[in-house]
Protein backbone atom coordinates (compact mmCIF):
# COMPACT_ATOMS: atom_id res chain seq x y z
CA UNK A 1 0.00 0.00 0.00
CA UNK A 2 1.64 3.52 -0.66
CA UNK A 3 0.24 6.33 1.73
CA UNK A 4 0.80 9.72 0.41
CA UNK A 5 0.34 12.88 2.70
CA UNK A 6 0.02 16.42 1.99
CA UNK A 7 0.15 20.22 3.92
CA UNK A 8 0.54 19.91 7.53
CA UNK A 9 0.03 16.34 7.73
CA UNK A 10 3.14 15.84 6.03
CA UNK A 11 4.99 18.45 8.44
CA UNK A 12 3.52 16.22 11.27
CA UNK A 13 5.08 13.30 9.93
CA UNK A 14 7.68 14.37 8.47
CA UNK A 15 7.46 12.57 5.02
CA UNK A 16 5.35 12.90 1.96
CA UNK A 17 5.11 9.26 1.64
CA UNK A 18 5.48 5.83 2.35
CA UNK A 19 5.27 2.30 1.32
CA UNK A 20 2.54 0.69 4.15
CA UNK A 21 2.44 -3.29 5.01
CA UNK A 22 -0.80 -3.38 5.85
CA UNK A 23 -1.84 -5.95 8.31
CA UNK A 24 -4.62 -8.56 7.64
CA UNK A 25 -6.67 -6.67 11.01
CA UNK A 26 -6.72 -3.43 8.77
CA UNK A 27 -9.41 -3.05 6.66
CA UNK A 28 -11.05 0.23 6.75
CA UNK A 29 -9.78 3.63 6.77
CA UNK A 30 -10.57 4.22 10.00
CA UNK A 31 -8.39 0.95 11.08
CA UNK A 32 -5.78 2.12 9.27
CA UNK A 33 -6.03 5.83 10.55
CA UNK A 34 -5.70 4.11 14.42
CA UNK A 35 -2.85 1.74 13.36
CA UNK A 36 -1.07 4.88 12.03
CA UNK A 37 -2.11 7.00 14.99
CA UNK A 38 -0.31 4.39 17.49
CA UNK A 39 3.06 4.50 15.97
CA UNK A 40 3.33 7.79 18.68
CA UNK A 41 5.19 10.57 17.73
CA UNK A 42 4.12 12.14 14.66
CA UNK A 43 1.93 9.84 13.02
CA UNK A 44 -0.40 10.26 16.57
CA UNK A 45 -0.04 14.32 16.24
CA UNK A 46 -1.68 14.06 12.33
CA UNK A 47 -4.64 11.44 13.23
CA UNK A 48 -5.23 12.84 16.72
CA UNK A 49 -8.54 14.55 15.24
CA UNK A 50 -9.69 12.44 12.22
CA UNK A 51 -12.55 15.41 12.03
CA UNK A 52 -9.77 17.79 9.87
CA UNK A 53 -8.44 14.64 7.72
CA UNK A 54 -9.39 14.27 4.79
CA UNK A 55 -8.58 10.66 2.56
CA UNK A 56 -8.79 10.05 -0.33
CA UNK A 57 -8.35 5.76 -2.11
CA UNK A 58 -6.90 5.29 -5.19
CA UNK A 59 -7.74 9.71 -6.09
CA UNK A 60 -11.72 9.11 -5.00
CA UNK A 61 -12.85 10.75 -1.91
CA UNK A 62 -13.26 8.05 1.12
CA UNK A 63 -15.21 7.94 4.23
CA UNK A 64 -13.62 6.19 7.63
CA UNK A 65 -15.53 3.06 6.80
CA UNK A 66 -14.54 2.58 4.07
CA UNK A 67 -12.84 -0.46 2.73
CA UNK A 68 -9.01 -0.66 2.01
CA UNK A 69 -7.01 -3.06 -0.13
CA UNK A 70 -3.11 -4.23 0.32
CA UNK A 71 -3.09 -2.69 -3.30
CA UNK A 72 -4.63 0.46 -2.69
CA UNK A 73 -2.76 4.29 -2.71
CA UNK A 74 -4.07 6.19 0.13
CA UNK A 75 -3.90 10.00 0.50
CA UNK A 76 -4.36 11.85 3.88
CA UNK A 77 -4.57 15.43 3.13
CA UNK A 78 -6.18 18.83 5.37
CA UNK A 79 -9.94 19.90 3.96
CA UNK A 80 -10.18 21.76 0.72
CA UNK A 81 -11.22 25.26 0.58
CA UNK A 82 -11.88 27.86 -1.97
CA UNK A 83 -11.50 31.71 -1.91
Amino acid sequence: MKLLYFAWIREKIGKSEEAYDCPESVSTVKQLMDDLKSRGGGYEEAFADESVVRVAVNHDYARLNDSINPSDEIAFFPPVTGG
